[in-house]
């Protein structure tokens, strides 16, 4: 036979037990996210109120964090249920970058609260106020009990890019309780009120941080990039040392969904006869890479240069 008659795509296809499997986690990762939203925003109202009364910008930028904190939950918890929902005609692989996309706006929406954030303590710094310090305190040490409580909740669950952004929501809005606490001892017990805006510039600049690394992850997924924990090169030599493999060229991998990767690849044969054990190989090799969707597509025209990374693809060694 010729090649074109054999050159058909693979692809290793869910069963119905993993597609149940991979929605009941998605629907799982939903009602973790759910119960985090109802205690950070019900928790976030009572903040915000204190902060109006007592004057203090901590107390009121921790409230405020922690309203984003909701709607970064919020979105996580629509892109698990998006996730989980099945493929369709109209979205052949699912829904599951939805976490990827959620990832990305909750790490934007991190970036806008540090900037609004240092602006009003900027403000605050030139113009000082009134602080009640031991209400402070008071409401603080309750918004720590209940965002650690939160990120507990959030870190039992699925650690996928979506929630781990929300569970970066959380750990921000813990620090920024943390700050609240030590500004209204401080005040209380010194009446020095600059504590209060200087110590939220400190953690809207650890807020900076973590945000900008998930922002370039989440930006880089979207993209359809290689994942930053994968060598690109290592995963094509992996697949070129198969048996009856002479060159694998056109390789891509990338991610369908937050925790999916695919990838797919033009493998050039010793003997195309042998394509259904050397498909078999391949694929258990993409297996131990955490790769699960994969399409190769078989050539039976040989290679003829030594193993070496070269533009065109990965090739076997002589022996």
């Amino acid at each position: 036979m010729t090649a074109h008659e054999h050159n058909h795509d693979h692809e290793v296809a869910q069963t119905p037990d993993s597609a149940r499997d991979h929605a009941h986690t998605h629907s799982a990762a939903g009602r973790t996210l759910l119960l985090a939203l109802v205690l950070t925003l019900g928790f976030s109202v009572v903040e915000l109120l204190a902060g109006w009364r007592s004057g203090s910008l901590a107390l009121l930028a921790d409230a405020g964090h922690m309203v984003t904190d909701g709607a970064s939950l919020g979105i996580s918890a629509l892109a698990a249920w998006l996730a989980a929902r099945p493929p369709s005609r109209r979205h052949t692989y699912g829904l599951g970058r939805a976490e990827l996309l959620a990832a990305l706006v909750n790490a934007l929406s991190m970036l806008a609260v540090v900037f609004v954030i240092a602006t009003e303590a900027w403000h605050r710094l030139q113009s000082p106020g009134q602080i009640d310090g031991a209400t402070v305190s008071v409401v603080a040490v309750l918004g720590l009990v209940i965002n650690l409580v939160v990120a507990w909740v959030l870190s039992r669950g699925e650690r996928n890019l979506s929630v781990r952004a929300a569970l970066l929501h959380v750990m921000g809005d813990a620090l920024g309780s943390v700050a609240a606490i030590v500004a209204g001892a401080v005040i209380w017990f010194t009446g020095w009120t600059p504590i209060d805006p200087l110590l939220s510039i400190l953690i809207g600049g650890l807020i900076l941080a973590s945000s900008v690394r998930l922002l370039r992850e989440a930006l880089h997924a979207t993209l359809d990039g290689v994942p930053l924990t994968m060598d690109i090169e290592q995963v094509g030599r992996a697949l070129a040392g198969v048996s009856g493999v002479r060159e694998v060229h056109d390789l891509h991998v990338w991610p369908i969904a937050a925790e999916r990767l695919a990838i797919s690849a033009h493998v050039r044969l010793e003997n195309l006869n042998a394509w259904p054990q050397v498909l078999k190989d391949l694929t258990a090799v993409a297996a131990k890479l955490g790769i699960g969707h994969v399409t190769f597509q078989p050539e039976d025209v040989p290679a003829i240069h030594p193993v070496q990374f070269v533009p065109g693809g990965w090739q076997k060694a002589q022996r």
